[in-house]
């Protein structure tokens, strides 16, 4: 697929400069370099402009705040401006939290540190990752990702001691036995599947009314990419998949995926619903499709902006598959 990489947290092309991630005085260097900025992040949501919130904060390495980070930062990369890390708060409490609307499908509160003033919040990505350029989105993602991975995976899956983190935040190493443990990535199909003008989309449990997507699934071991797609609609939506193609791959960190975009050609017609995995599935013709994207549509919502199936169902209505 020619467009495949302006897919939102795609083919910025920073550089991660993973060849100093092991070199301690390399680090160090990039560290004391007054050029080098960090990303904040505060629960997995990046500190952003407040006006716009268009563009990631860049602090300086020496800003008060980071002195609230309990542990390391990681190292990001590098590019035209500089080395680029990112700094974990999520220990801070601000003084008035909702709890329960963080916990939602969409978070759309936000948080002001002191200590970076009215300029900036702490922002959920999924509201402003079409808002945040190429490189920003990249950047944000990747850090998201990461600390999140720390966050969870704090103990060898070995011998459950406590495990360091190593290689400027792309490695934990646990002390007790030796164990290397490495970022984890989940790889998830979301498919196209067509038959003649008709798109196939269902809805998961408990989405928002009238919001519905291209069927999405976890790739499970010994599996190929069209394996996994074949299976997929058959177990979610009873409808058998011929040919299958790939098409774009975007990462997802919500928390930890990365997203293959495929399409397939539909062999069956008759939906036979799996009601654990979808409360719903139908389907849509091209010009109904293009009613949603509009906004015309009496039932379907547009698909929600950013996410690979809106940039693969956007593509598919122009043409632009191939």
């Amino acid at each position: 697929m020619k467009h495949a990489e302006t897919v939102t947290f795609g083919g910025s092309e920073f550089d991660r400069a993973a060849e100093i991630r092991g070199d301690a005085e390399a680090l160090s260097e990039a560290r004391d370099n007054p050029a080098t900025r960090t990303i904040l992040l505060w629960r997995g949501k990046p500190l952003v402009t407040a006006e716009n919130r268009d563009a990631l904060a860049r602090l300086d390495m020496t800003h008060p705040v980071l002195s609230m980070a309990k542990s390391a930062p990681i190292y990001l990369g590098k590019d035209r401006l500089g080395h680029v890390f990112a700094h974990d708060i999520s220990s801070w409490k601000p003084a008035e939290l909702d709890a329960s609307a963080m916990g939602s499908f969409l978070d759309q509160t936000e948080q002001r540190h002191p200590l970076t003033g009215d300029a900036y919040v702490f922002a959920e990505l999924r509201a402003i990752m079409t808002l945040l350029d190429e490189r920003d989105a990249e950047l944000a993602s990747t850090a998201k990702a990461i600390l999140g991975w720390h966050r969870s995976h704090r103990y060898c899956a070995i011998c459950g001691h406590e495990s360091h983190i190593a290689m400027a935040g792309w490695q934990r190493d646990c002390p007790s036995c030796g164990g290397h443990h490495f970022p984890r990535t989940d790889p998830v199909v979301i498919m196209l599947i067509t038959r003649g003008n008709n798109v196939l989309m269902g809805r998961s449990p408990g989405w928002p009314e009238g919001m519905y997507s291209l069927l999405a699934g976890f790739v499970e071991p010994g599996e190929t990419l069209e394996a996994a797609v074949r299976r997929e609609v058959m177990e979610e939506a009873g409808i058998r998949v011929g040919p299958v193609d790939y098409l774009a791959s975007q990462p997802w960190a919500f928390p930890s995926s990365l997203m293959f975009g495929c399409r397939g050609t539909a062999l069956t017609e008759d939906i036979i619903l799996d009601p654990v995995e979808l409360d719903d599935a139908l389907w849509v013709t091209r010009e109904e499709m293009m009613q949603a994207f509009s906004g015309t549509h009496p039932i379907l919502k547009p698909a929600r902006k950013g996410a690979i199936a809106h940039f693969i169902l956007r593509n598919w209505l122009a043409d632009r598959l191939d």
